[in-house]
């Protein structure tokens, strides 16, 4: 997915916003954003924004000297989930069927993006976390269904902080003994880490990795050689995330992208409107989906 023109307003509010979580210096701030603005100049917009994205942050953690200018809203995300989780639980089991509510919730917890959505996103994430059931849904949940019980691997990617919490409700609805997570390779924005992972808990339900990368998404050519290898292997791929959906929305792999639409700039996208909940399957793994017989669907469908 290429950058819009649209999308350097945000890349605009990361800097101040990072300036200003890693110092009170307001002649910092000022310093760092001309910085930015000379490097926009140069953007190679054909890249996805989650590259350029990961340009500029990591010259904002070189200007500043704080290598996780975020860390103070990602532990309150976590909290905030983790305070969350029991009731939440307590929803996906009472319901009529678990899977779609767990869906519902893991993709209201992808509102939690500093990226799309800045600072101020954990009160959005409990706001949605409280309406996800009312928010407007787009997918085939009994595909996801049939795809997640035929996978022999599956390989769950994370996105945000908070959000990591949250998965684990979807996670539960899955063969776990199949998953494994993977988390960014260091911080970025407020996308979650191995330490992340551990706090939610995800390492007591499967195997955890890490990408190797520091990008916002999945840029497979910046991802360590083990983590490519193991994309490269899975049956499945589920992909948290309008980053991940802007890394890999052209890989020839059978993936689920699951994330709420952000921007105007996804919205086009995925032609669907702001607030949507998405669950969209790549065309390649719509063409492995296709070519099942129907006594297979009906097999895969009683595995787990």
């Amino acid at each position: 997915m290429r950058t819009s023109l649209d999308c350097i307003t945000c890349l605009i509010r990361q800097t101040v916003e990072a300036s200003r979580f890693a110092s009170a210096d307001p002649e910092l701030h000022e310093h760092v954003l001309r910085d930015v603005l000379r490097m926009a100049t140069e953007f190679d917009l054909s890249q996805a924004p989650p590259v350029l994205t990961q340009q500029v942050q990591r010259h904002i953690r070189r200007l500043t000297g704080d290598d996780d200018p975020y860390r103070e809203l990602k532990r309150r995300a976590n909290e905030a989930a983790l305070a969350a989780l029991p009731s939440l639980a307590a929803e996906v089991r009472s319901a009529p069927d678990p899977l779609p509510a767990a869906l519902r919730f893991a993709i209201a917890g992808n509102t939690m993006d500093a990226g799309a959505g800045g600072a101020a996103s954990i009160e959005r994430m409990e706001q949605e976390l409280s309406v996800a059931h009312e928010r407007p849904f787009h997918g085939d949940v009994d595909e996801f269904r049939r795809a997640a019980a035929s996978a022999r691997t599956i390989l769950f990617l994370t996105d945000n902080t908070g959000e990591i919490v949250i998965d684990r409700l979807l996670a539960e609805q899955l063969p776990l003994d199949r998953i494994t997570f993977a988390v960014r390779g260091a911080p970025v924005l407020n996308d979650a880490t191995r330490a992340d992972a551990k706090l939610a808990g995800l390492d007591r339900l499967a195997e955890v990795v890490d990408n190797g990368s520091d990008a916002p998404g999945t840029v497979l050519q910046d991802c360590s050689p083990e983590f490519r290898r193991r994309f490269s292997e899975a049956d499945l791929i589920i992909a948290k995330g309008q980053g991940n959906y802007e890394t890999l929305s052209n890989e020839p792999r059978d993936i689920f992208f699951l994330f709420a639409v952000k921007c105007d700039i996804a919205a086009r996208h995925v032609g669907l409107p702001r607030g949507t909940q998405v669950l969209l399957r790549s065309p390649a793994g719509r063409a492995a989906g296709a070519r099942l017989t129907t006594p297979e669907r009906r097999r895969h469908g009683r595995r787990r």
